[in-house]
């Protein structure tokens, strides 16, 4: 493909997990595409992009998601611009601020060059199913699609951290992790709908699978868990299970080729839930005790945790409607060989 031809994409957040395997994806298929991240010079975190550069033309560019007009020169020239890059602080004891604040302020640090770059045709926005489903439901056997938006008042209620509700789970941190995905969506369509910028939001729920980079990230340690026997961990994934009863899973390879897909189809618009599979702990327990059984899978360790369908379930008929297959739909597919190998590579799981 010649430079006239080729697309470039701006991937924001380059050394992290579903950004490196997005910039992968979108290497195989011909894309140049410009990356941020806040160190470059730091090669633990970015070794990864040495193999990604042997895959097609990737530049990486110093970046900062506080400062205003950080993102111009990786943004300029770009026909698309996938906004990957939020803070996460697991252990903020500020969340309000470095949460909230820093992740809504940072979308709009990134969206404000797309508009001044002039040449963005879309910006796809990586959001978060907890922008969905973080409000009041009573009972059971809700599906939940792009129209639910997780409610503000429930989420900063105080009240909230006494009733058996959703947000109850994670008081803090989840609240105002879901606070920030839930406003800064709203930030970003308004600076669309202000510019005439065409605007695209994929809101994927727990995500799997291997990636090119090599730094453990918080969500596969949580999702490798009762393979690692993690204890922490094993309580958090519990957690995650009640809050929706069950667990909603999507393949990163699924999610990445979701995203290009909206990006690339010109009647898509609006919000994408991405989701491949809802399930129960249990189920997934079970499976991984067949098939990994060198790795004494504990289901006791589960507790009392539900195994009927989930109480909530999200649903991607919107995408697939639109023409999108998911390729991973079985727990068995998605906790594939591969996955195992990367959690042995990335140093959570033991070789056995």
């Amino acid at each position: 493909m010649s430079a006239v031809e080729r697309k470039t994409a701006c991937v924001t957040g380059g050394n992290s997990y579903i950004a490196s395997a997005l910039i992968k994806m979108l290497l195989q298929k011909g894309y140049a595409v410009n990356t941020t991240v806040r160190n470059p010079d730091d090669m633990v975190k970015n070794s990864h992009f040495k193999d990604l550069q042997e895959l097609g033309p990737l530049k990486v560019f110093r970046t900062d998601l506080e400062e205003q007009g950080s993102f111009d020169e990786a943004v300029a020239g770009c026909d698309y611009a996938f906004l990957v890059a939020a803070p996460v602080n697991l252990k903020s004891h500020n969340p309000q601020k470095e949460l909230v604040e820093a992740g809504v302020q940072g979308t709009l640090n990134v969206m404000r060059p797309c508009v001044k770059a002039g040449t963005v045709r879309r910006v796809i926005l990586t959001s978060s199913a907890v922008a969905v489903f973080m409000r009041p439901l009573e009972g059971d056997g809700h599906v939940l699609g792009e129209s639910s938006w997780s409610d503000f008042d429930y989420l900063t209620s105080a009240a909230n951290e006494k009733s058996p509700g959703i947000s109850s789970v994670f008081p803090q941190l989840l609240q105002a992790y879901s606070l920030s995905k839930l406003l800064s969506e709203k930030e970003a369509s308004k600076v669309a709908e202000e510019n005439g910028i065409s605007l695209v939001t994929v809101c994927p729920v727990i995500t799997v699978g291997p990636a090119p980079t090599a730094e453990a990230k918080p969500c596969v340690i949580t999702v490798l868990s009762l393979l690692s026997g993690d204890k922490e961990m094993i309580g958090t994934l519990r957690l995650m299970a009640k809050a929706v009863g069950g667990l909603i899973l999507v393949h990163v390879d699924d999610l990445c080729a979701a995203e290009i897909f909206v990006a690339e189809n010109s009647s898509s618009s609006g919000r994408y839930i991405c989701c491949g599979l809802n399930t129960s702990l249990l189920q997934l327990g079970r499976l991984l005790v067949a098939k990994y059984p060198q790795y004494n899978v504990d289901i006791a360790a589960l507790g009392d945790v539900p195994d009927e369908k989930p109480r909530i379930r999200l649903s991607s008929e919107k995408l697939i409607g639109e023409g999108f297959e998911f390729r991973y739909k079985t727990i068995d597919e998605m906790y594939d060989d591969a996955f195992i190998e990367y959690g042995r590579a990335i140093g959570i799981l033991p070789y056995k």
